[in-house]
């Protein structure tokens, strides 16, 4: 048998790893499900950029920070996912995907007297919320990245590494394009049933308040509102559960807006993820949404579009 020169002479090609078969099974296996998860992960995310900015906001991302934190954040998982997957960049792709969940599980732990029994259900098919199962399955996705990079070639290929980047990137770039279209000047239904009536949205200035009676957060939410001066403003309130409670929530929290039935209608159209939730219509029209119902909204979005006083 003809003896490898390279060898012979004492050294090793760039980067190459003499294993045991069963280490770097074991590091592809690692690799390959970490991969599939976090490229899948980054991809939702980035896809359905509107809808997860607005739950970066219920995890307490400041509003002017949940929509870039979000396309990071996707892009960071998806060059994760694609970097793992390669013997060359894995160690590099481990690194990164590790980073994430440390960060991950700090931030959660260190809010996570605000968070605990939240829904954080951050990969597809997955239902987590967060609570002691949380960090024991984020410990078992960090002890397979460590496990994939471990037993790594030593990474080589910047520039290779740099095209993915760039690849993922413009990605993230028309889909951040196409969430833009389809949130502006979405046309409401013609007309949907208030108080039991129909009631209709062509025309005048609207806002769209949907709400969980039994959520505190939308309660806060409503209570802000009710010391808002709306002038001609109509606001409409749609409870998206448990509507019978609606109305009594909505007294306690001292706002006065009629109920409206429809919330399955207005939801094929305005998308969001959980309440609250508001939309602002002119003419039957979109002309914002406030996705975040932090401190400062949504006095502060109406304000820049003149729907308050």
């Amino acid at each position: 048998m003809q003896e490898n020169p390279a060898l012979t002479r004492g050294y090793m090609p760039i980067g190459a790893v003499d294993l045991p078969r069963w280490k770097a099974v074991i590091s592809t296996v690692a690799a390959v499900l970490m991969a599939v998860l976090f490229f899948v992960s980054g991809a939702w995310k980035l896809v359905y950029l509107n809808e997860w900015s607005q739950f970066m906001g219920q995890f307490q991302v400041p509003s002017d920070l949940k929509l870039p934190f979000t396309i990071l954040v996707g892009i960071g998982e998806m060059l994760g996912a694609c970097l793992i997957i390669v013997p060359r960049f894995r160690r590099w792709g481990s690194i990164l995907l590790g980073f994430l969940l440390v960060a991950f599980m700090a931030y959660i732990a260190f809010k996570y007297n605000v968070l605990a029994g939240k829904d954080c259900s951050c990969f597809p098919l997955v239902k987590r919320t967060v609570g002691p199962g949380f960090f024991v399955g984020d410990a078992i996705m960090l002890g397979l990245t460590v496990l994939a990079g471990l037993w790594a070639q030593r990474p080589h290929g910047l520039l290779g590494a740099l095209v993915i980047l760039g690849i993922i990137a413009v990605f993230a770039g028309v889909s951040f394009g196409i969430n833009v279209t389809h949130n502006t000047g979405l046309k409401a239904p013609d007309s949907i049933t208030v108080d039991g009536k129909p009631y209709s949205l062509e025309s005048g200035d609207v806002f769209l308040f949907f709400f969980d009676p039994e959520c505190m957060y939308c309660f806060e939410a409503a209570q802000r509102m009710s010391k808002l001066n709306w002038g001609d403003t109509k606001v409409i309130a749609i409870p998206t559960r448990v509507p019978q409670f609606a109305a009594g929530m909505l007294h306690d929290a001292g706002l006065k807006a009629p109920i409206s039935s429809d919330s399955k209608l207005l939801r094929e159209t305005f998308k969001f993820a959980d309440p609250p939730f508001g939309v602002a219509l002119h003419n039957g029209r979109q002309k914002a949404t406030v996705p975040n119902f932090d401190p400062s909204e949504p006095a502060k979005t109406l304000k820049q579009i003149g729907f308050i006083n």
